[in-house]
Protein backbone atom coordinates (compact mmCIF):
# COMPACT_ATOMS: atom_id res chain seq x y z
CA UNK A 1 0.00 0.00 0.00
CA UNK A 2 1.31 3.08 -0.93
CA UNK A 3 1.42 5.90 2.09
CA UNK A 4 2.33 8.84 -0.05
CA UNK A 5 -0.77 9.01 -2.37
CA UNK A 6 -2.57 9.38 1.03
CA UNK A 7 -1.87 13.39 1.50
CA UNK A 8 -1.86 14.88 -1.60
CA UNK A 9 1.09 15.93 -3.78
CA UNK A 10 0.11 19.64 -3.50
CA UNK A 11 0.73 19.50 0.29
CA UNK A 12 4.12 18.13 -0.29
CA UNK A 13 4.96 20.61 -2.55
CA UNK A 14 3.55 23.51 -0.50
CA UNK A 15 5.69 22.28 2.51
CA UNK A 16 8.88 22.05 0.31
CA UNK A 17 7.89 25.62 -0.54
CA UNK A 18 7.55 26.84 2.35
CA UNK A 19 10.90 25.29 3.64
CA UNK A 20 12.45 26.85 0.66
CA UNK A 21 11.20 30.38 1.67
CA UNK A 22 12.93 29.86 5.17
CA UNK A 23 16.09 28.61 4.16
CA UNK A 24 16.09 31.83 1.54
CA UNK A 25 15.03 34.30 4.14
CA UNK A 26 17.48 32.60 6.67
CA UNK A 27 20.68 33.14 4.07
CA UNK A 28 19.23 36.75 3.43
CA UNK A 29 18.59 38.01 6.82
CA UNK A 30 21.56 36.64 9.15
CA UNK A 31 25.32 37.37 9.15
CA UNK A 32 26.53 34.21 10.64
CA UNK A 33 28.26 31.83 7.95
CA UNK A 34 26.78 29.14 10.37
CA UNK A 35 23.13 29.96 9.56
CA UNK A 36 23.75 30.80 6.22
CA UNK A 37 25.28 27.01 5.75
CA UNK A 38 22.59 25.61 7.88
CA UNK A 39 19.75 27.55 5.61
CA UNK A 40 21.38 26.52 2.13
CA UNK A 41 20.96 22.96 3.84
CA UNK A 42 17.32 23.14 4.54
CA UNK A 43 16.94 24.64 0.61
CA UNK A 44 18.64 21.66 -0.77
CA UNK A 45 16.58 19.43 1.66
CA UNK A 46 12.91 21.70 0.85
CA UNK A 47 14.13 20.24 -3.27
CA UNK A 48 14.91 17.09 -2.03
CA UNK A 49 11.77 16.83 -0.88
CA UNK A 50 9.89 18.09 -3.83
CA UNK A 51 11.85 15.67 -5.57
CA UNK A 52 11.17 12.86 -3.96
CA UNK A 53 7.20 13.48 -3.87
CA UNK A 54 7.23 13.82 -7.22
CA UNK A 55 9.21 11.18 -8.41
CA UNK A 56 6.78 8.91 -5.68
CA UNK A 57 3.73 10.42 -7.79
CA UNK A 58 5.05 10.04 -11.35
CA UNK A 59 6.03 6.32 -10.41
CA UNK A 60 9.88 7.01 -11.46
CA UNK A 61 12.89 6.28 -9.37
CA UNK A 62 14.64 9.01 -11.15
CA UNK A 63 14.19 11.73 -8.65
CA UNK A 64 15.38 9.70 -5.67
CA UNK A 65 18.65 9.42 -7.66
CA UNK A 66 18.75 12.88 -8.49
CA UNK A 67 18.09 13.29 -4.34
CA UNK A 68 21.28 10.89 -3.76
CA UNK A 69 23.39 13.24 -6.30
CA UNK A 70 21.99 16.07 -4.16
CA UNK A 71 22.95 14.65 -1.14
CA UNK A 72 26.52 13.69 -2.11
CA UNK A 73 27.22 17.55 -2.95
CA UNK A 74 25.37 19.05 0.09
CA UNK A 75 27.56 16.77 1.83
CA UNK A 76 31.11 17.97 0.43
CA UNK A 77 29.67 21.66 0.72
CA UNK A 78 29.54 21.61 3.97
CA UNK A 79 32.88 19.85 4.82
CA UNK A 80 34.23 22.58 2.84
CA UNK A 81 32.08 25.24 4.17
CA UNK A 82 32.82 24.24 7.51
CA UNK A 83 36.56 24.28 7.12
CA UNK A 84 36.94 27.19 5.97
CA UNK A 85 34.52 28.52 8.73
CA UNK A 86 36.91 26.98 11.03
CA UNK A 87 39.94 28.38 9.57
CA UNK A 88 39.20 31.78 9.31
CA UNK A 89 37.91 31.67 13.21
CA UNK A 90 41.08 30.45 13.80
CA UNK A 91 43.01 33.61 12.76
CA UNK A 92 40.57 35.99 13.20
CA UNK A 93 38.18 35.34 16.52
CA UNK A 94 35.75 36.76 14.85
CA UNK A 95 33.45 34.96 11.55
CA UNK A 96 31.29 38.25 10.71
CA UNK A 97 29.95 37.76 6.97
CA UNK A 98 30.22 41.74 6.45
CA UNK A 99 34.01 41.92 7.58
CA UNK A 100 34.66 38.98 5.15
CA UNK A 101 35.38 41.23 2.36
CA UNK A 102 38.73 42.43 4.13
CA UNK A 103 40.07 38.86 3.16
CA UNK A 104 40.55 39.79 -0.41
CA UNK A 105 44.55 39.78 -1.11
Amino acid sequence: MDFIHTIPLTWYLVVSAILFAVGVVGVLARRNPLIIFMSIELMLNAVNLSFVALSSYLRSADGQMFVFIVLTVAAAEVVVGLALIVSIFRTRRDIDVDDMNLLRG
